[in-house]
């Protein structure tokens, strides 16, 4: 299942810092605007606690833990959707991202240039904002001349759409993303049709100094007001400290540095999980003597597409699903005593897996 986050924002606020941070590719990072050109793919391990308590009690040959792709895009800056510095490269790397991690730069450094000569969060998010609309805004018009025509002929499909297309320009032309439009369930697949940048979930990052990581700062409460409408999810992370955490050797080195400036648990894993969620990944497991494995899966996909995820003769050949709740392995401890107390479950074609599930999946090709 190869799903990307795209992380986007205006050059010089630690997108690419913060990249590195997530993978062992290092994308160039340097105190002017477009540095990254090429958008630098990283497949990054999520981080799942989990996985190695059940490794804890199998003891498999090798441990597979799930991955996310993260894609780092060059700088945007205002007049992208004209074709501005480097804008027709960004908004087509976007549109083949399936979600936004949208970096803000949230400290203060006279060290470090920024493309608009002072710092403000809400206006750098606003200019970002505003060119993803105009090109969506673009795209919709484009379409509605063509579809209306159609639904003048009395095609019913393109009713449906000029409908929906008529609601996303309203939304647009307020400089309000097509996410913030509500659609009905079976006009979906229309949506992701258009391939609208604005109806990509987003995460907001705030980027700020060592001192705030752990509390934030004005800046960050000034883009927590500004997207209260918007139901996206906000981290905190301070991407260089982040840089020095990723250098040490030891995960007990790590934990002795992150505890040092008030943090359990690094902005790092916490953005990768986010950026999980953000896809609407969830996972499952399996687990024996040769490997304990983490398989992603969509949320919402039933028993036999997540067999898929492993082998399609899975899926194609299902019969049923043996089911244990990750709770009931870690207390009863092996899949034996959990058979023993009743509680493993067999589930058929229309079960829909829940996160954690550890599954045994019986097929016949």
């Amino acid at each position: 299942m190869s799903l990307q986050c795209g992380i986007v924002g205006l050059p010089n606020v630690g997108k690419s810092t913060l990249f590195n941070c997530l993978s062992n590719a290092k994308a160039q990072a340097a105190n002017f605007p477009f540095c990254t050109i090429e958008p630098n793919v990283g497949v990054i391990t999520v981080p799942d606690p989990r996985l190695n308590r059940l490794a804890e009690l199998v003891h498999p040959a090798q441990i597979v833990p799930t991955t996310v792709e993260i894609v780092d895009i060059a700088g945007l800056v205002k007049g992208a959707s004209k074709g501005e510095g480097l804008g027709n490269k960004f908004l087509a790397n976007i549109r083949e991202t399936d979600a936004i991690i949208h970096v803000l730069r949230c400290f203060d450094d006279p060290n470090i240039t920024h493309v608009d000569g002072s710092i403000d969060p809400v206006r750098d998010k606003e200019i970002i904002d505003m060119e993803l609309c105009l090109k969506d805004l673009e795209t919709v018009e484009s379409r509605l001349a063509k579809t209306q025509k159609q639904a003048s002929a009395g095609d019913k499909d393109a009713k449906r759409l000029v409908t929906l297309l008529n609601a996303f320009h309203a939304a647009l032309e307020q400089g309000k993303g097509a996410r913030t439009v509500e659609v009905d369930k079976e006009d979906q697949p229309l949506v992701k049709e258009l391939g609208l940048l604005t109806t990509k979930p987003v995460l907001y990052v705030c980027n700020v100094d060592e001192d705030s990581a752990a509390t934030g700062n004005a800046y960050v409460e000034a883009v927590k007001k500004a997207i209260e409408e918007e139901n996206a999810e906000l981290l905190v992370i301070a991407a260089a400290t982040e840089a020095d955490i990723a250098e040490l050797d030891t995960f007990e080195e790590r934990q002795e540095f992150l505890a040092a400036v008030g943090l359990s648990e690094s902005g790092v894993s916490r953005l990768i999980n986010a950026a999980y969620r953000l896809l609407g990944l969830r996972t499952f497991f399996t687990a024996g003597p040769k490997e304990v494995r983490a398989w992603t899966f969509r949320a919402g996909w039933k028993a036999p597409q997540c067999a898929g995820v492993i082998h399609t003769d899975f899926e194609k050949g299902f019969i049923r699903a043996e089911v244990i709740k990750y709770d009931d392995y870690v207390s009863l401890g092996s899949e034996q005593a959990v058979k023993e107390a009743g509680r493993l479950a067999i589930e058929g074609k229309e079960y829909c897996p829940a996160d954690g599930d550890i599954m045994v999946f019986r097929f016949n090709v």
